[in-house]
């Protein structure tokens, strides 16, 4: 009898799990784009490289290796020359009428779109309104221009290249993204091409700024062309990115802030809570400057999830991703049809924070390095990201760094978040991004425009020595520094079709 019973209970318990996502069907799908589903993000992902990962919290490097990693980098001969507009210039009385983009994508994507929205103006002789900012699908951020950038200070940057207004005058109050949604409309300009030419733009947006005084272009990223641009139109893209482009008062102070508990952080016996927000007055007076560097860990669910690769969260995690993938793409996956092998050994697959930390560790960052980690939402959590703090105990993150009040007016709203990581990460000694994306390619531009170490991971290399699994710790830090030689900010000059924002020279600089 007693055996009967334990079959029927084992009957209704299986009956309870098949209808687990029936009954409870948010446990299994995706919140959104950024949150992984309950099963997926609390699955403990295993350790894949223990082998090496012991080597590296026993690892020593000579006073030697530290003064060359933290050196900053060498004059390479290139210095910014963006020539300024003459103030005697005098731009034309009347413009064409107003242009209207709207900019989707992350913070990194729309600054691009800002810079080539002021140089299409340019090139139209139009009057831009302030560029609208689409809400972000994968954040779900609806953040203006003006909640980003200092509106004030962009307008008076550009004055003397282009008219800029913050709205519309009310005879066009009627062009909002609203009434662009509902029918098509002849004012907006749906069918501008990927990297489209300064022709096109005078030869397919003039007629309808004549015709109605007004024209809306949407979408706007990745509109205009890199090559066959006039000097003048280079140069204000390269003016707008590093001149005009300013963030708002409260993400320079918090930065600032950020920075400074960086850069003279008290004893690490000090608990947590309290080690940057008391005596940062008197450990400026008592300490030097530390140096720090800045972690750009790009690996969120979208960007795990997109690749097709396998980071060792198990069959849990596998079928998490593989459900993500139908649910948000249909099915349509980054490199789907190669092997896990395969896309490591081509450079394919995202860096994960435990293989960032062994790249670091291999190049020479010891376990006093102060890190900022720079990255919205870790893919698996504080799970995965244990290693990596294991290897860096001194790792922090803005809410390490500040409290919750000083926190209080980004919080929730992913590009103020992307913002205060930009600035922390333009203010580092040493920058490295743990994959490419449009935060490392604006990053890569900055910094080169001024002459600042980046560390540009050889993602194919790592992923063929991350195969290796019986490679010993010498051999990998070996194979690590030789593959990085020239991966540190080495200045590179751009080739046609490249992006002006990640190779800034020829075209933001001269050579003397």
């Amino acid at each position: 009898m007693g055996h009967r019973r334990g079959v029927g209970g084992g009957v209704v318990a299986g009956l309870f799990v098949l209808l687990l996502p029936v009954l409870f069907p948010t446990l299994f799908a995706p919140f959104s784009h950024a949150s992984p589903s309950i099963f997926s993000e609390y699955n403990t992902p295993r350790t894949r490289h223990s082998r090496l990962i012991k080597s590296a919290v026993q690892r020593q490097t000579s006073d030697k290796q530290q003064s060359e990693l933290w050196s900053p980098l060498p004059n390479q001969g290139w210095k910014p020359c963006i020539e300024s507009t003459s103030t005697s210039e005098i731009l034309p009385e009347n413009t064409l009428g107003y242009l209207q983009v709207f900019l989707d994508g992350g913070l990194n994507q729309q600054r691009m779109g800002i810079c080539d929205a002021v140089a299409v103006a340019k090139i139209l002789n139009a009057t831009l309104v302030i560029p609208y900012l689409e809400v972000n699908p994968v954040w779900k951020d609806s953040s203006s221009f003006m909640d980003i950038f200092d509106v004030d200070h962009f307008i008076d940057a550009l004055k003397g290249d282009i008219s800029i207004v913050k709205e519309l005058p009310e005879d066009f109050s009627w062009s909002t993204r609203e009434y662009y949604a509902t029918a098509i409309r002849a004012t907006r300009i749906k069918t501008a091409p990927v990297h489209a030419s300064a022709n096109w733009y005078l030869d397919s947006v003039v007629p309808v700024l004549e015709s109605y005084g007004i024209a809306a272009i949407a979408p706007f990223s990745h509109r205009l062309d890199f090559d066959n641009m006039p000097k003048d139109i280079q140069h204000l893209r390269c003016k707008v990115n590093f001149q005009a482009l300013r963030f708002v008062s409260h993400i320079r102070s918090l930065g600032d802030a950020l920075v400074s508990r960086l850069r003279y952080a008290p004893g690490q016996n000090e608990a947590i809570d309290s080690k940057f927000l008391r005596g940062i007055a008197d450990a400026k007076e008592n300490k030097a400057a530390g140096k720090f560097v800045v972690l750009h860990l790009r690996f969120d669910k979208d960007m795990a999830a997109h690749s097709a690769c396998d980071f060792g969260g198990g069959k849990a995690e596998k079928l998490a991703l593989a459900k993500y993938r139908q649910v948000i793409w249909q099915g349509r996956v980054l490199n789907s049809q190669f092997t896990d092998e395969e896309l490591r050994n081509q450079g394919r697959c995202p860096l994960t924070p435990e293989e960032i930390g062994l790249l670091l560790a291999a190049m020479g960052f010891d376990n006093n390095t102060r890190l900022y980690l720079a990255s919205h939402k870790v893919y698996g959590g504080e799970a995965r990201i244990s290693t990596l703090r294991e290897l860096f105990p001194l790792m922090e993150d803005k809410k390490s760094l500040a409290s919750g009040e000083e926190r209080a007016n980004i919080k929730g709203k992913a590009s103020l978040l992307a913002a205060v990581d930009y600035y922390v990460g333009m203010q580092s000694d040493i920058f490295v991004s743990a994959s490419p994306g449009n935060m490392h390619n604006a990053m890569v531009g900055h910094r080169t425009y001024l002459n600042m170490k980046t560390i540009r991971p050889n993602m194919a290399l790592l992923g063929q020595l991350f195969l290796n699994k019986s490679i010993s710790w010498t051999d990998f830090q070996d194979a690590v520094m030789e593959g990085h030689k020239n991966r540190q900010g080495q200045l590179k000059t751009r080739k046609p079709g490249q992006s002006i924002y990640t190779y800034p020279a020829p075209d933001c600089m001269c050579y003397s």
